[in-house]
């Protein structure tokens, strides 16, 4: 079957499977989370741009990750409805899988690249009538909370994914796994070559986070039984992943099952050498920067005002989009937030590592400043916490509880594509606040500087690569990173409050054409170097092609 409704570039003919949990191509294609299927999106929205042979391989969620929406109180409620989508196809074929000594049947969905202006999609169900109850409700959630769900649904993946692409007479060159997630592929593979060497060079392997959470283990032998190494006895097992304890971890086998690895940061590239220092048998670890692609985030008019150097159009420009988010404020809250005033936003995954919570650290300094009426400030939140991180959830309702008596500051549900572009375009300052080392790229503030919202973080992830304090961005300083967590908010806190209060604030409201010039300067220096088009380009010249 052709999968592509386009001719490859002639630089891109390596034929490409890209794995992933999730991919966020469409608000109507509710089979993401966050940020990890963000950038997956964009790298096959820029597959498409560069006319890359790739084809994305995933899983079609029946209830997505989950619809947040709020109770009575207004806190976070957490809903599983079942979607529906008309416009992807049925391929036909179905594959079978092994798991826990019982059969399961995989069917295969086509998202055509042309429907959303991406590459091709292939998104595998479990949830089908030829399964009994159990086996359908392997590919129901995204990050199920049970472990034996969890372990299945990564066998649907990577043993089933490869199973398909062979059904569908899909010749592919190299797997490339965004994420451990897809690893059984590799023992679908091992079992075609015979060896683990030649495996090697047809895998590659992208590590995303130093968090643990990320950095999924399981005991083996639960692994072995449930058919996670696809068949192999416990001996072989243990020879070709060259683990000999008892946990085993998918970002470990998916080192020493790859010809190269991948980190999404330069830093994030020392980070994970140093981390993973120690791993005998790794493959080497080499940094692609994430990027987010141009075409989707932008909003094309005040892209346009910047290429035709209006200052006036872009501010009005701006100042329209600040409108439209406002509208969603007071859709959600019954608050007006006034376009003329600094508006903050915090908005990504709620996870401790990303303190969601840093702003308000002082809580007095944080009411003082919501709270003034010269030169004053309107904060939004949204994100959507783990729907079973309790943590977490605390952590967003104590927010909203917090907004109820302050009318400039918004906590926002329904935290998916379209309203993160909704707040990267209608924001003036994305903030952006972990714990330094722990946030390996993160890249929504590469679509909010797209969109002339000036970055405001630690010195962590992809912003040391692009930062210009002051002229494209603002820098929270580097402390000690090696005093308790406490002492570090608690610093860091301090040192945001001093630049928001004596260089943002001033800066918006008695230099308004600085604050222009440093927009202006954000939109340029983001692209071309944070742009997807560069970041699949890379992979292809880096990655497919190493060894060759």
């Amino acid at each position: 079957m052709i999968l592509h409704d386009y001719e490859f570039d002639t630089k891109y003919q390596t034929s490409v499977a890209y794995f992933s949990m999730e991919f966020a191509i469409h608000q109507a294609l509710k089979i993401y989370s966050g940020g990890l299927g963000f950038l997956a999106g964009s790298h096959m929205r820029s597959a498409y741009d560069l006319r890359q042979n790739v084809v994305g391989v995933g899983i079609l969620w029946s209830f997505g990750y989950y619809d947040q929406t709020r109770h009575e109180d207004r806190s976070l409620k957490a809903e599983f409805i079942r979607k529906h989508y008309y416009f992807l196809e049925d391929l036909g074929i179905q594959a079978t899988v092994n798991i826990h000594s019982q059969n399961v049947k995989i069917k295969a969905y086509y998202l055509p690249a042309h429907i959303f202006g991406s590459a091709p999609l292939i998104l595998l169900s479990t949830d089908i009538p030829e399964n009994d109850f159990l086996a359908r409700t392997i590919t129901h959630k995204l990050y199920d909370g049970n472990e034996e769900t969890r372990i299945s649904q990564e066998i649907v993946l990577g043993i089933g994914g490869v199973k398909v692409l062979e059904a569908l007479r899909q010749k592919i060159d190299i797997y490339h796994m965004n994420e451990g997630h897809a690893l059984p592929l590799v023992y679908e593979l091992y079992a075609r070559f015979g060896s683990m060497e030649t495996v090697k060079q047809h895998v590659v392997f992208t590590t995303h986070t130093p968090e643990a959470a990320g950095n999924e283990e399981h005991d083996i032998h639960f692994m072995h039984k449930f058919g996670f190494f696809n068949g192999l006895d416990m001996d072989t097992v243990r020879h070709i992943t060259m683990e000999y304890g008892n946990r085993f971890s998918l970002t470990v086998g998916a080192l020493r099952a790859s010809k190269m690895t991948n980190a999404v940061s330069r830093f994030h590239g020392e980070v994970a050498n140093r981390m993973w220092q120690n791993c005998e048998g790794k493959s080497e670890i080499i940094y692609i920067t994430n990027a987010q692609n141009r075409r989707f985030w932008s909003d094309k008019s005040l892209l346009g005002t910047l290429d035709e150097h209006e200052d006036y159009a872009l501010v009005a420009r701006k100042k329209h989009l600040k409108r439209k988010l406002f509208s969603v404020v007071a859709d959600q809250t019954g608050k007006m937030f006034d376009p003329d005033v600094l508006t903050l936003v915090w908005a990504r995954r709620f996870a401790e590592y990303k303190r969601p919570g840093l702003l308000k650290h002082d809580m007095a300094r944080f009411k003082a400043l919501l709270g003034r009426k010269d030169r004053p400030i309107q904060v939004i939140w949204a994100g959507k916490p783990y729907p079973f991180d309790t943590n977490a959830i605390n952590t967003f309702n104590e927010l909203v509880h917090i907004s109820h008596s302050i009318k400039n500051m918004a906590v926002l549900v329904g935290y998916e594509l379209e309203l993160s572009r909704i707040l990267k375009q209608g924001s003036d300052l994305w903030l952006n606040t972990p714990r330094v080392s722990r946030e390996a790229s993160g890249t929504s503030g590469m679509t909010a500087s797209m969109n002339g919202s000036i970055h405001f973080s630690t010195e962590d992830g992809w912003h040391p690569e692009f930062a210009k304090h002051g002229v494209n961005c603002f820098t929270i300083p580097p402390i000690d990173h090696s005093t308790p967590t406490e002492v570090q908010d608690y610093e860091d806190n301090k040192n945001m409050m001093d630049i928001l209060e004596h260089e943002i604030i001033p800066m918006y409201y008695d230099k308004p054409e600085q604050w222009t010039q440093v927009m202006k300067a954000a939109m340029s220096d983001v692209i071309p170097a944070f742009d997807s088009g560069r970041m699949a380009h890379e992979y292809y010249m880096k990655m497919y092609e190493a060894g060759k």
